[in-house]
């Protein structure tokens, strides 16, 4: 797990591509000095997995899940990315929830400045994403936990401070550049528990319907909600 603050600016140093297969190795520093083999690294968002690193760099593999649904399959030699270490348990946890489990690719529709800030308009390549899009809301782009400013059908905007900016590789990002983006988590799981229409095994042939529940197949219904007082 992830908060998405920042920790450094990588670079891509070797891109070995195989089809869906990628092998990505990155210059790095400050995230290396505790590193181990199995550790996971975000890299622009995605959590990925350490294979090999010495004191200069570090090398991932990228499955073809991950190469379909993020923009690493567009990576170049020469790129900078965002990139953080899994939070330790007794760390401070200064953004929000990020599993580094990207929902989707988007692109950059404008940049503007805003007084001392800049922002960004998004829109998402699948417009499905906007259900856990609220305003005020958290969003993750590209790695960093940012707050949604505002948000209409077909995308929503981050307002983005200098500090933020100067610290992360989105200070390079234009319009037209594209992006990766995992919406809250606690968002996806409300969704789906209202939402949910299965009926599979839960566990010691428990069918819900004992619990108060409004019965197997059925799913979380605001009905359920109302009568167990949550609404």
């Amino acid at each position: 797990m992830f908060t998405g603050l920042i920790e450094e600016i990588g670079t891509l140093k070797r891109v070995f591509k195989q089809g869906e297969a990628m092998m990505l190795t990155f210059e790095a520093s400050r995230i290396l000095s505790d590193v181990m083999i199995g550790d996971s690294i975000s890299v622009n968002g995605v959590c990925l997995t350490v294979t090999e690193f010495n004191r200069s760099a570090f090398t991932v593999d990228v499955m073809p899940q991950t190469f379909r649904h993020t923009n690493l399959k567009d990576i170049r030699s020469g790129e900078s990315v965002n990139l953080e270490r899994a939070m330790k348990a007794g760390g401070r946890f200064g953004g929000h929830i990020v599993q580094g489990h990207v929902d989707g690719t988007g692109i950059i529709v404008s940049r503007t400045a805003d007084a001392n800030a800049v922002v960004f308009a998004i829109r998402p390549h699948d417009a499905g994403c906007m259900r856990y899009i609220i305003p005020q809301g958290s969003v993750t782009i590209d790695g960093i936990s940012l707050t949604v400013t505002e948000c209409h059908e077909s995308g929503f905007s981050i307002s983005i401070i200098p500090h933020t900016l100067r610290e992360t590789a989105l200070q390079s990002k234009q319009p037209g550049s594209s992006l990766n983006i995992e919406c809250d988590l606690l968002g996806k799981y409300v969704d789906h528990l209202l939402h949910y229409k299965g009926s599979g095994p839960r566990g010691s042939g428990d069918s819900m319907e004992a619990g108060g529940v409004s019965g197997p197949g059925k799913g979380l219904t605001a009905a359920f909600l109302a009568d167990n007082g949550f609404l």
